[in-house]
């Protein structure tokens, strides 16, 4: 007898979701996860009364089941909801010509444009509208009943046939980039640099390396569904997933450790543990990136060799440096939740430490940080070359932090005489307890390379999820290769049951 219906490799978002949703229908579902806690890039860790994010801090609707957000979808269709606090504006630029709030209601945002640069406005206008009739196209079919396979054509012709009408003449649109969009709408240098920086914000890539459908649904999402944050932090997001799939019957083991997938005969039988315990499911689920996935969890023999060397072709994205600083709030006003700082504006914002993202979470939950101080999570990209343990590590992460912290004292000048708790991750941190080759964001899959690769791969019974497959990167976009990833092994009627 197998010891469940389905083992799922890693407990990110992307597999708590994938796992949930199997769970809700009935299958045996254990999630095997390395470490203590459950999320992945979701979790959270607590040192001396301060809670910290380990990696992202922007989000949306997570509290409104209306929300296209598929965590929100999922979580509503499992029967869990979270907690969270609405706030606008969704981020401050901290600009070469200034502070610009980035509203998330578009009128408020074009006002805001225009005062930089009024016909940037204009132009902003008809690029923001090509970008709402998309999002309005796209939103018309139910997140919940997307697959990867061929049954998915059939049955939105069946179920969604106007919706699938419409999106028909926009099919240019969303296999093009928002560079090409924006050549046709924007001439205005001062906002095509910040469109550039709102696909960078999302992506690490630019307007013209960025896919159109993603950029439609930030901006149609925040325009219309309020921007937020989960009490108690990203690990909320985690914890209430986890509940979902409890709920239904799954199970979740921590400290077990996948060592490898098990294949026989071009077909997974299960996996084994570090501790040699083997455990059998006729269905295996990494949430393991694509290359720690092909390299470290199956034999070189187990996939064909052109897929294999093919896969590992796929570039990866930078790491990121990241701050952690549990500070004193006193005295401190007209701060905001979430910044961006710009450093050099004759630089590239690609450029690691050029851009640096800040988020302050206890502006809207202060139970994170003991009373009178807040927790900060500031981060930048940084390279996984050079990078090593040993002489000279701590010496250079003190080094390579010091471009956080001149972005900070933008904001809080007398930041270092605040400063109770300090700790700085590399990518060797990110590696380690995210469990990321080399540290990265993800794929570097550029919008004229087409889509992420599917969940399927050529293993029976091998399946991905997690933002090296389809939809990317990103929590929504991991979420919704969950449930990608999920119904390609149901029924369609099951499927159809949830919406």
């Amino acid at each position: 007898m197998p010891d469940a219906d389905v083992i799922v490799v890693g407990s990110g978002v992307g597999g708590l979701v994938a796992a949930g949703l199997l769970a809700r229908h009935g299958r045996r579902v254990l999630v095997c996860e390395s470490h203590r806690v459950a999320g992945g890039a979701t979790h959270g860790f607590e040192h001396r009364g301060f809670h910290f994010d380990a990696g992202p801090s922007f989000f949306w609707g997570l509290g409104n089941p209306a929300s296209l957000n598929p965590v929100s979808q999922v979580l509503a269709a499992l029967g869990e909801s979270l907690d969270s606090v609405g706030y606008d504006p969704l981020n401050v630029y901290h600009l070469p010509e200034g502070r610009f709030p980035a509203h998330r209601r578009g009128i408020d945002y074009r006002a805001a444009i225009a005062g930089f640069s009024p016909r940037g406005a204009v132009e902003f206008q008809a690029f923001e509208g090509r970008l709402l009739d998309l999002y309005q196209a796209l939103k018309a079919i139910p997140i919940m009943s997307l697959r990867a396979d061929w049954r998915l054509l059939p049955y939105l012709m069946r179920h969604h046939p106007l919706p699938l009408l419409r999106l028909t003449p926009r099919l240019r649109a969303i296999y093009s980039s928002v560079g090409q969009l924006m050549d046709r709408c924007v001439t205005d240098p001062w906002t095509r640099r910040l469109i550039d920086l709102e696909c960078f914000l999302i992506t690490t890539l630019k307007a013209h390396d960025t896919p159109t459908p993603e950029m439609a649904v930030i901006f149609g999402e925040r325009d219309q569904i309020e921007v937020d944050y989960p009490r108690g932090g990203t690990q909320a997001i985690a914890a209430a997933l986890v509940r979902a799939l409890e709920r239904w019957g799954g199970t979740l083991r921590t400290r077990a450790h996948v060592q490898r997938i098990l294949v026989e005969q071009g077909r997974v039988r299960g996996v084994r543990l570090r501790n040699g315990e083997e455990l059998r499911a006729p269905i295996v689920i990494s949430n393991a990136t694509l290359w720690d996935t092909l390299e470290t969890l199956l034999a070189p023999t187990d996939v064909p060799a052109a897929y294999r060397a093919a896969a590992l072709r796929t570039p990866t994205a930078s790491s990121f440096l990241h701050l952690h600083l549990g500070i004193r709030a006193d005295g401190l006003t007209g701060l905001h939740p979430q910044h961006v700082i710009v450093q050099d504006p004759d630089r590239d914002i690609r450029v690691p430490g050029n851009v640096c993202m800040i988020s302050i979470p206890t502006l809207l939950d202060p139970s994170l940080a003991p009373p009178g101080h807040h927790a900060i999570h500031a981060f930048t990209l940084e390279p996984w070359e050079g990078w090593q343990r040993g002489e000279g590590y701590r010496a250079r992460k003190q080094e390579r932090a010091q471009i956080i912290f001149r972005a900070l004292t933008r904001l809080i000048p007398d930041l270092r005489e605040r400063i109770v708790v300090e700790m700085i991750g590399t990518p060797l941190t990110h590696a380690r307890y995210l469990r990321r080759h080399r540290g990265t964001y993800g794929p570097l899959i550029r919008a004229a390379d087409g889509l992420f690769p599917s969940c399927r791969t050529p293993v029976t019974g091998l399946y991905r999820v997690g933002d090296s497959t389809r939809p990317g990167v990103g929590v929504p976009a991991v979420a919704a290769s969950g449930i990608l990833c999920a119904n390609t092994l149901l029924g369609m009627d099951e499927v159809a049951s949830l919406l």
